[in-house]
This record gives C-alpha cells, sequence and structure tokens, in this order.
C-alpha cells in the first residue's frame, strides 16, 4: 500500500490519514462480481478516470472531463461498448451519466472490468456521491459531496482502491 491508496475498512474509506464513511453494493462484497448483482468487487482497483457536472460544481482537478448531455455508460453485456462511456444515440442498454440527481456530478472512474470486458463480469465501478448514509449502491462505493471532492482533489497517478475480502 502506498498513501495514495483509498483502503476500504469497516469503519469507512481510509485516505491520506483520515476515514471517510462511505456505503458499498447492496449485495455486499464479492469476490465473484457479476453483472446486476449489486455487489461491490473486492480486490485492488486503479483509479483511471474523473468525471464532473461542470454545470454544478467546478473541475476538482485538472485532469477532470467534463459530463456532457449526451455521455452515458454502457451496460449491455452484448455490446462491443459494455463497460465503456459512449455517446447519445445509444441502442444499448445504458446509464446516463448526466443525471437529474447529484449522485454523478462528480465520479471517479475505477478499472473494474476495463478496460478489457468480460461481458457479464459487472460493469462501472465508481466513487460518486451517495444518496444518504448507509443508502447502498449497485455496486460502487459512494461518500458524502464534500469527502467525495476532498478525495478527488488529492488522489493523484497511481492511486488505487483497495477492498478486501472480509
Amino acid at each position: 500500500m502506498n498513501p495514495y491508496d483509498l483502503v476500504l475498512t469497516r469503519q469507512g474509506v481510509r485516505f491520506r490519514g483520515r476515514r471517510f464513511p462511505c456505503t458499498i453494493g447492496k449485495g455486499g462484497l464479492s469476490t465473484d462480481k457479476r453483472e446486476g448483482d449489486g455487489a461491490t468487487p473486492t480486490g485492488i482497483h486503479r483509479i483511471v478516470g474523473m468525471l464532473y457536472r461542470p454545470d454544478r460544481i467546478t473541475a476538482p482537478a485538472s485532469r477532470a472531463r467534463p459530463i456532457g448531455p449526451g455521455d452515458l455508460w454502457s451496460d449491455d453485456v452484448r455490446d462491443a461498448g459494455y463497460n465503456h462511456l459512449v455517446r447519445a444515440p445509444y441502442g444499448h442498454s445504458h446509464e446516463p451519466l448526466r443525471r437529474a440527481d447529484p449522485l454523478y456530478d462528480l465520479v471517479l472512474i475505477t478499472d473494474w472490468n476495463w478496460p478489457d470486458a468480460v461481458p457479464g463480469r459487472g460493469s462501472a465501478i465508481f466513487l460518486h456521491q451517495w444518496r444518504r448514509p448507509g443508502y447502498p449502491t449497485e455496486g460502487c462505493v459512494a461518500f458524502r459531496r464534500d469527502h467525495l471532492r476532498w478525495i478527488a482533489g488529492r488522489i493523484a497517478p497511481g492511486t488505487r482502491l483497495i477492498i478486501p475480502e472480509v
């Protein structure tokens, strides 16, 4: 482990000498992640991207990419774009990144099942804003808005999300 690693513990995520409460997937932790299981995959996941809503927040870091109205994330296991950022119009199953709620105002993208996605292994393990404390995600790791912003401003190339097996 290095000082730039985010480490999931029973008390939240440890990062840069602090602990941040978080929520994980409604399916708990999994060593065998599958599309739609609601689980958060265990393992070591690199942070490979950062997206933000420029109409709602300022960029938390220079490497952050703005989310546009047509930005989507493919979750269709039959599509070549599975588990990748795609653009509308898009005829396959997908999740809009530009949401009405604030959950994806800031998104850190992990390398879970990316870039060479295996169909059915699960898509889009993000770090994003939570709905409220204790409310589970569909498999992502979610934080309070100000905590996520603090984390996003301090990650560096090579930052990893470490999710140990329980």
